[in-house]
């Protein structure tokens, strides 16, 4: 078992940054590749980012690379979420998401994780 509490969340305007975090209890998080995903109002739940075991390995999808980086600090079992140049589009519920993997694996469909947090609001104004 794995529960995740995600944090930094908030109001920003358009053009700047926030981190957000995702603490994991348990002593296996390690064990777990991670991921952040995020939902809209009337939207499915899309892939942000995702950082592999040890963190070696990294994804994202077009509309966030260059701007979101995800890290982790297995020594902290926590996760982070570094967002800059946001957009009022990057509004959304965030949510990070764990999924027991091999090492170097990452994944980015939402039925892959097994674990979920309850998610932090973000809002980007114009």
């Amino acid at each position: 078992q794995v529960q995740l509490v995600e944090s930094g969340g908030g109001l920003v305007q358009a053009g700047g940054s926030l981190r957000l975090s995702c603490a994991a209890s348990g002593r296996t998080f390690s064990s777990y590749a991670m991921g952040w995903f995020r939902q809209a109002p009337g939207k499915e739940r899309e892939f942000v980012a995702a950082i592999s075991r040890g963190g070696g390995t990294r994804s994202y999808p077009d509309s966030v690379k260059g701007r979101f980086t995800i890290s982790r600090d297995n020594t902290k079992n926590t996760v982070y979420l570094q967002m800059s140049s946001l957009k009022p589009e990057d509004t959304a519920v965030y949510y990070c998401a764990a999924s027991a993997a091999a090492a170097a694996e990452v994944k980015q469909r939402t039925f892959e994780y097994t674990y979920w947090g309850q998610g932090t609001q973000v809002t980007v104004s114009s």
